[in-house]
């Protein structure tokens, strides 16, 4: 059994967005999917373009200390909604050996299509840093 870490995340914590409904989504997929869930980190009303949040900060600190084989997400954008944050934390958790799994964007990150398209995210930040 593959143990995984749920990240949710919603901007605004004033009651018309709740993560409840990732997180049952995300619980329901694990179950059948046989993963155990080690932990499930929420941050409730922080943008997603702030790199310093929270329950991520944690998440990233559990991965270093590999509590976790995966991390789970709802959708990529509740990860994070600017393209260098999501190369170097995606780069980081890979290279402590945690995979990344975006339940709706049907992206899995220890998949070699899933790591062709991490490539092309790299890519796409070096593009943007070049223009920069």
């Amino acid at each position: 059994m593959t143990r995984v870490a749920i990240y949710a995340r919603v901007s605004t914590s004033n009651g018309s967005q709740d993560p409840q409904m990732q997180l049952r989504e995300l619980r329901e997929y694990a179950q059948r999917r046989d993963l155990q869930i080690v932990e499930e980190y929420i941050d409730n009303g922080v943008s997603g373009s702030k790199e310093s949040r929270p329950a991520l900060n944690r998440l990233m600190t559990d991965a270093h200390s590999r509590k976790f084989d995966a991390v789970l997400v709802w959708k990529i954008d509740r990860w994070g909604r600017s393209l260098k944050h999501l190369v170097t934390s995606l780069a980081e958790l890979d290279a402590y050996g945690v995979a990344f799994i975006s339940l709706r964007d049907n992206l899995d990150l220890s998949t070699p299509s899933g790591r062709l398209l991490m490539q092309l995210l790299g890519a796409m930040a070096e593009f943007e840093r070049a223009l920069i």
